[in-house]
């Protein structure tokens, strides 16, 4: 190419370049093609877009498909602002150090691979994970450490698969300073659920919430990708996957604990409550206590001085239907006043509140104010038993006891519930809850910086309504088959031939009356 120009042509061909970056990269810029070799970066059109954004905008984040070349591109970018630009610092990150090592090595291979009279800087410090031009500009890749690049001003700093970097949040607290002078952030990742550092950021820049500016490429964006393309590509991927691979879906993304098709099945039966009551107003109501309808009540109870929130819900026995929720930072004194007052207003049902740490003061309050149907337990076993046998026992402990043994439980018992759409859920709190409880390290448990304090007290209510409930009400029938079956009867059978007479009527009304007189003795044996 530069037998062809002249040396004013020449000048004129590096200055077009050095104002426009997509011309240089269009025009110049090689890349390695897994099967063709060294070949030139012919941009497509969301390509060029993007490098416009990068232009126009000190920070974006961009939520993308895999394969696009949005990696490669950024490579593009950080080779043409190193080589036009004196005293650039350029930082790297990802998921993994090798990964932030090979977009450096991207980058070196651009600039080494321009025509001879292009290359207006070379490469004057030369290491495997970083180098250094003769104009001052610099690139390093980093671990995910806490210290990275915080003793340093950047230019501009690329996040590779920023939802993939694990402690990004804190990361960010450092990094976010040595941008102050002008320098520019690139954060480019696939999803990987919700409630992480890019989730946030991303999310944010949707609603203007701040400085970033957002761009979503999925699958569909590359020209020469199309319907066929995709269901080949999808064939022996699950649903999951399919969505954060290719979809740029963040709901179902990730590894939650329940499925993202259970979320997105939730997600539209959520309405806005009837009523936001209480001094809060949040007791969010859907439906009001019905006469001859069934409840229970679960909670769990936070200190209400930190991160934590106490919570109620109340269940509609027959359908697992959610019919009222609270969730408040509230001392555990007047929590137990809200708990009574929800209690007594759907017919003083069954209150199960967990009984560790200050949940045992909730329950002593209860308890002072005579609540008259509390949940009680067995040491050790977890078996539910009935208010009036607890009182005769020693080993019995009110609440529910959330220990390393019931904790999995009870989640398993929710997922089960939520799997099988076994229950009924209206709130979009709870929902959000759901989102972000995650699998780390084989423990189920909400993000960092989020909540799981509803979902506990969903997961204890279909714990109790599987076992405690269901095993109560067969214990009741039990209790009536058995005492139906000892009342005393005086029927007479007739054994003459002619059979004229069958039974004594007067004796059998006197054995209904036996019947009677016992079911109005032992009332208990005969609810439900």
């Amino acid at each position: 190419m530069s037998f062809s120009l002249s040396k004013k042509e020449v000048m004129k061909e590096i200055v077009k370049c050095g104002k426009t970056p997509g011309y240089f990269i269009n025009t110049y810029a090689k890349i390695t093609h897994p099967q063709k070799g060294l070949i030139p970066f012919h941009l497509y059109d969301f390509q060029k877009e993007l490098l416009n954004d990068f232009q126009d905008y000190r920070f974006n984040v961009i939520l993308k498909a895999r394969q696009l070349g949005i990696s490669t591109i950024s490579a593009a970018y950080v080779a043409w602002l190193m080589m036009f630009h004196r005293e650039k610092n350029v930082l790297v990150i990802a998921t993994k150090f090798n990964t932030a090592a090979n977009l450096v090595k991207k980058v070196k291979a651009i600039i080494k691979n321009l025509p001879d009279w292009l290359r207006i800087s070379n490469v004057s410090i030369d290491n495997r994970t970083s180098f250094e031009l003769s104009n001052g500009s610099q690139i390093k890749a980093s671990s995910t450490s806490g210290d990275a690049g915080r003793s340093e001003a950047l230019s501009l700093l690329v996040i590779d698969e920023a939802a993939h970097v694990e402690g990004l949040e804190e990361l960010w607290m450092g990094l976010y300073p040595t941008l102050s002078t002008g320098g520019r952030c690139i954060a480019l990742s696939t999803p990987n659920g919700v409630g992480n550092w890019f989730h946030k950021i991303y999310s944010e820049a949707e609603s203007s919430s701040n400085d970033f500016h957002h761009t979503i490429l999925p699958w569909s964006v590359h020209p020469d990708r199309d319907l066929a393309w995709f269901e080949k590509e999808t064939r022996n991927m699950s649903r999951r996957e399919i969505a954060q691979e290719l979809e740029c879906n963040f709901n179902m993304s990730g590894e939650t604990v329940f499925s993202s098709e259970d979320l997105e099945k939730y997600l539209e039966s959520c309405v806005e409550p009837k009523y936001r009551t209480g001094f809060d107003r949040n007791l969010w109501i859907w439906e009001n206590f019905e006469e001859g309808q069934d409840y229970f009540i679960t909670a769990d109870v936070a200190r209400g001085d930190g991160k934590d929130y106490s919570t109620a819900i109340v269940f509609k026995v027959s359908t697992m239907e959610i019919v009222a929720e609270y969730k408040g930072k509230t001392t555990p004194d007047i929590f137990s006043k809200i708990l009574f007052d929800i209690g007594s207003e759907y017919g003083n049902c069954l209150l199960v509140v967990e009984n560790n740490s200050v949940g045992y003061s909730v329950l002593e309050k209860l308890r002072e104010n005579t609540y008259p149907n509390l949940y009680y337990s067995i040491k050790s076993t977890h078996e539910y038993i009935e208010e009036y046998q607890a009182e005769t026992m020693a080993n019995a402990v009110p609440g529910f006891t959330m220990t390393s043994k019931t904790r999995p439980l009870i989640v398993a018992k929710m997922e089960e519930f939520i799997r099988n759409d076994l229950i009924k859920i209206y709130s979009s709190r709870l929902l959000s809850e759901m989102k972000t409880f995650v699998w780390n390290h084989g423990r189920a448990e909400a993000m960092r910086s989020y909540n799981d304090d509803l979902i506990m007290a969903c997961a204890v209510g279909c714990w109790v309504r599987d076992t405690a409930l269901s095993t109560n009400k067969r214990d009741r029938d039990y209790n009536k088959a058995f005492i139906g079956a000892i009342t005393k009867t005086n029927s007479v059978m007739d054994t003459r031939i002619n059979g004229m007479i069958g039974i004594n009527k007067n004796k059998f009304r006197e054995s209904q009356q036996d019947h009677q007189n016992t079911v109005d003795k032992f009332p208990w044996l005969f609810k439900g």
